[in-house]
């Protein structure tokens, strides 16, 4: 973030040159790659890829680095997504359901959106005997839950998407 007088102002995408898009889309890519390997891709000296690595981390563009699990192998094969319609739709109730979501570790992503329902959830579970329980176990008993549409992923057609940048 940039200080102008009394204001903080974001950075965005147009702060970014080429190399920093660059860092940024082979970073997506392995983000075990080394000083050494960024430097020689993005023709920069170590000490300089270094150092633009950190500023992107400071400013927000980089927001973590951690493994991509393979679900299958850690009993998590089975991807559904939740449709949630809550009974009513006050500060309150969205609140309660964002705390309680937040809570259950089976829940990778859940976005309040806006259409015929109040959120889609997206969820790892082991296999579709284990559906049921999940669904009784953490999404019906959310705050506000009035109705669910569940959808089963049969495949994975473009998992784990880099952001372009």
């Amino acid at each position: 973030m940039r200080n102008k007088g009394d204001f903080r102002v974001e950075y965005e995408v147009n702060d970014l040159d080429q190399i920093d898009r660059n860092l940024l889309r082979l970073l997506q890519e392995d983000g075990r790659r080394t000083t050494l390997d960024l430097a020689d891709r993005v023709g920069l000296s170590p000490t300089g890829a270094s150092q633009r690595v950190k500023r992107l981390f400071r400013e927000g563009f980089i927001t973590a680095v951690r493994a991509i699990l393979d679900p299958r192998k850690v009993g998590r094969g089975t991807l559904v997504f939740v449709e949630v319609r809550l009974d009513h739709t006050d500060s309150h109730v969205f609140d309660r359901f964002a705390e309680a979501v937040a809570k259950a570790p089976e829940v990778l992503e859940c976005h309040m959106v806006i259409g015929g329902f109040d959120y889609l959830v997206k969820a790892r579970i082991s296999d579709m005997s284990a559906f049921q329980e999940f669904l009784q176990r953490v999404i019906l008993p959310l705050p506000g839950v009035r109705e669910t549409h569940t959808y089963a992923s049969i495949a994975d057609v473009k998992p784990n998407a880099l952001l372009p940048v």
